[in-house]
């Protein structure tokens, strides 16, 4: 199967919404759930399911996203024909960045020209989910597909976001609209709406051709869910797999999150510390490959005031050490040091933060290198933390990568 699909990785994202964390790295590479990047679970799924040709197509502030390619997914052997590779803009075209995502994959038309691969599997690196991409494509070979789009149900207040699309009986897509005022319902359930995941599966030589049409119209905005597929619709065999359910051994929870919002970014991972998460971190079956640098261990040691370090319910990341200070209901990513008496609770700390004595934080989100001076507080004062720093809608205070108060 490997040498049969080309997976192509869209990475190249700003993620505007998501600033002050993408300032200074693509919102593939933003860290996640203590010691992750969110592309790693893209990745993971390609491992897992034996896709070994893989190309990640970078752009924006892409230095921390290729680093972390290169210290962390360096698996596969090149001597097999297996690779993850990073694609910047080539420039084979003009001068021109990429402007879209089907723009993208048609500035690089070359490397699928002269892969061996019947089909390409195109995927957004910036989702966290589980996913067996081997039942994708045994799903499209059984239909006999062209191009085949994963999607999933999701509330219809939230669908507006997404591309939403309607299926008939034999799995075919009889209509696609991206982000409309008002998504249509399910057939099976009018509270549901069906939306794009982002992963699409094509035939390679169908696929150049619907590259080609999507280049010369001049009224597109060269994005494949908003103009390439919906103009698919109805002309070519076009189908949709349903995620989770029946198929796949990964992905029964159905769970999928696109972390485009910062208060979307917070909720997913406080929901790591739920009782039952959502997403199982520890499945031994298909665990999520990261880099992971070569710290301590984490711990907890008596502050200088004799207070006990202590930590409930929380994730601590290698190299964190709690020293006299409280941790409640937070994600520490590694080298976190929380000196004595400070408090955070609610909180994500990224890597190398320092929370000084007394220091007390809440409902708030740490950019890596951080320094938080002795005795300051950070989420209880709503005006005057939105004066120095970034809220979320929800009230999610962010300090940015290296601040210095």
């Amino acid at each position: 199967m490997s040498s049969e699909t080309l997976t192509i990785i869209l990475a190249g994202g700003h993620g505007n919404r998501l600033l002050p964390l993408t300032e200074h790295r693509a919102k593939a590479a933003v860290p996640f759930g203590g010691k992750y990047r969110i592309i790693d679970f893209t990745l993971a799924n390609c491992l897992h399911s034996g896709l070994r040709q893989v190309l990640v197509l970078t752009q924006y502030k892409s230095h921390s996203l290729q680093k972390h390619l290169r210290d962390g997914w360096s698996l596969f052997n090149p001597e097999l024909g297996e690779y993850i590779t990073p694609v910047p803009p080539q420039m084979r075209d003009g001068r021109d960045w990429y402007v879209g995502t089907a723009n993208a994959v048609y500035q690089n038309r070359y490397l699928l020209e002269r892969s061996k691969a019947s089909r390409v599997l195109i995927l957004r690196g910036d989702h966290i989910y589980r996913m067996d991409y081997a039942e994708l494509i045994k799903f499209h070979k059984e239909k006999q597909a062209e191009v085949t789009l994963a999607y999933m149900p999701i509330e219809v207040a939230q669908a507006g976001e997404f591309g939403v699309l309607a299926v008939d009986d034999e799995d075919k897509v009889i209509e696609l609209n991206y982000q409309p005022p008002q998504p249509r319902p399910s057939a099976d359930n009018p509270q549901e709406a069906l939306v794009s995941m982002g992963a699409y599966l094509f035939e390679k030589g169908f696929l150049l051709e619907a590259l080609a049409s999507d280049h010369a119209n001049p009224d597109s905005s060269h994005d494949f869910c908003r103009d390439l597929l919906p103009s698919l619709v109805g002309q070519r065999r076009f189908c949709a797999y349903r995620f989770g359910g029946a198929r796949g051994r990964v992905s029964p929870d159905r769970y999928w999150r696109d972390l485009s919002t910062l208060d979307a970014y917070y909720e997913a991972n406080m929901a790591l510390l739920d009782p039952v998460p959502p997403l199982d971190l520890y499945q031994e079956d298909w665990t999520i490959h990261t880099y992971q640098g070569q710290y301590p261990p984490a711990r907890t040691v008596p502050g200088p005031s004799g207070n006990e370090g202590i930590f409930v319910n929380s994730i601590l990341a290698a190299g964190t050490v709690i020293s006299g200070g409280g941790v409640n209901h937070s994600i520490l990513f590694p080298q976190v040091w929380v000196e004595d008496r400070a408090i955070v609770e609610d909180a994500i700390l990224f890597s190398r933060v320092r929370v000084g004595a007394g220091a007390h934080l809440r409902h708030c989100i740490l950019d890596k290198d951080v320094i938080v001076p002795p005795g300051m507080r950070i989420g209880f004062d709503r005006k005057h933390d939105r004066e120095r720093f970034t809220l979320s809608e929800e009230g999610v205070v962010v300090v940015p990568r290296g601040y210095r108060f």
